[in-house]
Order: structure tokens, then sequence, then C-alpha cells
């Protein structure tokens, strides 16, 4: 499965703070259908992700009943973004 789309940069400020892209709904839907084979635990579903030149290996966080996908800082850095940045973000699931 492969999902591609543009979301805004957000931080969260908690005890281990980090920065996000959220999920559409209609994509965080069309996960749902294929979470139950791909979780490995707490409804963290593994992913491949594109943004920019930039690609890694990460998983999508559930909050609020859909997904988010964490941005780490070396990514961040190198694609010069920061908060409020608006993005297109590529993922691949592999269900």
């Amino acid at each position: 499965m492969e999902l591609e789309f543009t979301g805004e940069i957000w931080h969260w400020r908690g005890p281990a703070p980090h920065h996000f892209v959220t999920v559409p709904e209609a994509d965080s839907a069309a996960l749902q259908d294929v979470s139950a084979g791909v979780t490995y635990g707490w409804g963290m579903i593994p992913v491949q992700v594109r943004l920019g030149g930039s690609s890694w290996t990460t998983s999508l966080w559930p909050k609020d009943g859909g997904y988010i996908v964490p941005l780490k800082a070396a990514v961040r850095r190198a694609e010069g973004l920061d908060v409020g940045d608006v993005v297109t973000v590529h993922l691949a699931v592999d269900a």
C-alpha cells in the first residue's frame, strides 16, 4: 500500500518533544483497514517514508482515531524544514 498526502509540520512539546505530520482522515481510514495485518503493537504501523530527497523507516503513531508521522531531526535539517511548513509525504506500507 502506498499513500501520498500533504500536511503541516507541528511540534509536540511533551516530555519527549517531537515533530509530526498528521495523516489525513481518508488515508488514516485506509491504514486502519490494513492495520491488523501490519501493526506490531500499540497500533504502531511500520512504514517507509519519503519527504523531499530524504527517505527513512519509521512507524506511524495512532492519535485521535488517525495516525501521525514522526519526522526525524536529521530529516528536518537536511530538508530545511520547521514547524508550520507544508510538506508532501509519501508512505509505503508492506501490507
